[in-house]
């Protein structure tokens, strides 16, 4: 049984135009299928990601994963960590499994499986292939003032507001 549903446009072309900045991977090639590390039952681990680049006034950073082909009418959050340090450039593989984790006072959210750290690709069987955006979010801020009680969403409010570049690389998963 395949679920067919329009493919949905890259979620973040949709938000306003910001400075564009690159991300690569280790374990994320853009557009082709994840590595069985960040899936859910086989690896579940974050994946390893560095970036430069980024637009100057830049004083932290957000890392998101986000599943916009998840059949829910929002997506699916699989990982919000918040105000990782300026001089940061490139987060471990395992990096987003807890908040002791992350580098200097950078936190996580709930993602939408409730837990405070990274949840790896977890599409139902049969499901259409989903994208996994893994974005990190140049701020303008030293922190994006929300706390790790925080929604996604909220957290995705503030950043509509203080985003001054984006670097995305994304990966695909099916069952």
């Amino acid at each position: 049984m395949t679920l067919d549903r329009p493919v949905t446009p890259d979620p973040y072309s949709l938000l306003p135009a910001v400075a564009g900045f690159t991300v690569t991977s280790d374990d994320v090639t853009d557009g082709a299928p994840l590595k069985d590390d960040q899936v859910g039952d086989k690896g579940n681990t974050s994946p390893q990601l560095s970036w430069n680049g980024a637009p100057e006034g830049t004083q932290s950073y957000v890392v998101t994963c986000f599943d916009p082909d998840a059949p829910t009418p929002s997506g699916f959050w699989h990982w919000v960590a918040v105000d990782i340090p300026a001089d940061v450039t490139e987060l471990a593989a395992g990096a987003g499994a807890s908040d002791e984790s992350l580098p200097g006072g950078a936190f996580h959210v709930a993602n939408d499986m409730g837990g405070l750290d990274f949840t790896g690709a977890a599409p139902p069987p049969g499901d259409q292939v989903h994208r996994y955006f893994f974005v990190v979010h140049a701020v303008g801020e030293k922190t994006l003032g929300v706390d790790s009680s925080a929604s996604p969403a909220v957290v995705s409010f503030n950043l509509a507001f203080k985003t001054l570049g984006r670097a995305i690389i994304h990966g695909t998963y099916s069952r």
